[in-house]
C-alpha cells in the first residue's frame, strides 16, 4: 500500500463517492512525475548542446510545478471543491501530455528524457482515470 493509500484509508470523513484507488494512484503518480520532471531538466541542463533543450527544461519544469500543486490539491479533502479538483486535474493531464511530447523529441538522444516522457505519460493516464471517476 502506498503512503497516498494508507493516508485515504485513514482519512475519517467521507469522501464523496470518490475513488479512492484511483485517487492514490493519481496523487501517487503526480509526485512521482514533479520529481522526475525535475531531474530530467536538472539533467538537461549537464548536456553540452544545452540550447537545443531549452523548450525541454522550460517544460519540464512547468509540468514538475503543476504536478506537484496537483498532488498536494488531490491530498486535501475537508472542504471539498470539485470545480477546482478536475480544473486541477486537468492542468495536471494538459501538462504532462506537452512535457511527455517535449520529451520524446530528444529521448534517442537523451535517456533521462525517454524516462521523464514515459513517466509524463503514466501520470497522464492516471490523471484521465481519476477524472472518469469524478464524472
Amino acid at each position: 500500500m502506498t503512503q497516498a493509500a494508507e493516508m485515504l484509508r485513514t482519512y475519517p470523513g467521507d469522501l464523496a463517492g470518490v475513488d479512492r484507488k484511483a485517487l492514490a494512484a493519481c496523487i501517487d503518480e503526480c509526485f512521482t512525475c514533479a520529481q522526475a520532471c525535475t531531474a530530467c531538466a536538472d539533467a538537461c541542463l549537464s548536456e553540452q548542446m544545452i540550447a537545443e533543450l531549452v523548450k525541454c527544461v522550460r517544460t519540464c519544469l512547468d509540468c514538475a510545478d503543476i504536478c506537484d500543486t496537483t498532488g498536494r490539491v488531490l491530498s486535501r479533502h475537508t472542504g471539498y471543491d470539485a470545480n477546482l479538483t478536475r480544473t486541477m486535474i486537468q492542468a495536471c493531464l494538459t501538462a504532462c501530455q506537452a512535457c511527455g511530447d517535449e520529451c520524446e523529441r530528444h529521448a534517442s538522444m537523451h535517456e533521462h528524457c525517454r524516462v521523464c516522457a514515459e513517466e509524463c505519460r503514466r501520470c497522464e493516464r492516471a490523471c484521465r482515470d481519476l477524472l472518469a471517476t469524478l464524472g
